[in-house]
């Protein structure tokens, strides 16, 4: 148990132009609240104020927010893969990812850290799921687009999984997690399901992770933020790369041996 409890946490945030929409007072609250936790953000490229935002941030908590600067906007994917990688590479033992407008609020990120230390888990991917008790507001067109495209992702990866697109996911350290970080992702629109095929066949000659190893837990919070990035032209991508990823995953003997 005490392994546990000394557990170092790195939770990586994207961000790219988000000034308007980054809340510095939620974020120092989140990593006081907890000594060992830091926050990581990731500037992909901003072209607004995000950069002085997080440095000033950063100068104030410098024991435990940390900036990454990309010099060119390189995507989500590749902000998040790389954040990723740096938090590993200084010693965390579990980290994940948070998207920086919070439509997952922080005491929720929270609560999924408890739940991986508890469950047994490996990996803990939140899922919006609106059920009795829970506040989950979505946009409906895009609860309707994103239930389809998660019924094909399911079926690209041959795993059931509810909400692969929430940008609330944590990971404990595996060999096939540091495996999956090493190469950049084929999909700029849905990292998160190529992640998961990592996961589960990180190639190499390595074994993936198990099916019981990965848990969906539903959050209680979750609401539609103004200024999405996402546009109806990126939903097209997205089914484009799902072939894409299920062509990468094959290659890397997803599919021959199930954990």
């Amino acid at each position: 148990m005490q392994a546990i409890v000394s557990e170092r946490v790195t939770i990586v945030v994207p961000c790219y132009n988000e000034a308007r929409r980054l809340d510095v007072e939620a974020f120092g609250r989140f990593v006081t609240e907890d000594l060992k936790r830091q926050l990581l953000f990731v500037d992909d490229g901003s072209e607004d104020e995000t950069p002085e935002i997080l440095n000033a941030l950063c100068a104030r908590l410098p024991g435990q927010i940390r900036v990454l600067r990309l010099e060119a906007n390189r995507g989500k994917a590749e902000a998040v893969r790389r954040g990723l990688l740096r938090a590993l590479e200084d010693g965390a033992d579990v980290v994940g990812y948070l998207d920086a407008d919070l439509a997952t609020p922080l005491d929720e990120m929270a609560r999924l850290l408890k739940v991986l230390r508890t469950s047994g888990a490996l990996v803990l991917l939140g899922a919006r799921v609106a059920l009795l008790g829970r506040d989950i507001r979505r946009n409906a067109l895009r609860h309707y687009v994103g239930r389809s495209f998660a019924t094909i992702a399911s079926l690209a990866l041959g795993v059931a999984v509810y909400d692969t697109q929430c940008g609330a996911k944590v990971f404990r350290r595996t060999p096939a997690l540091e495996a999956g970080l090493r190469s950049p992702f084929v999909s700029q629109w849905v990292f998160d399901v190529e992640l998961l095929g990592r996961l589960l066949a990180p190639g190499s000659g390595l074994p993936g992770l198990r099916l019981g190893d990965i848990r969906e837990e539903p959050l209680a919070i979750w609401r539609d933020v103004p200024g999405s990035k996402v546009r109806p032209v990126h939903v097209v991508r997205a089914a484009l790369d799902l072939t894409r990823i299920a062509v990468d995953l094959r290659r890397r003997g997803w599919g021959r041996e199930r954990p």
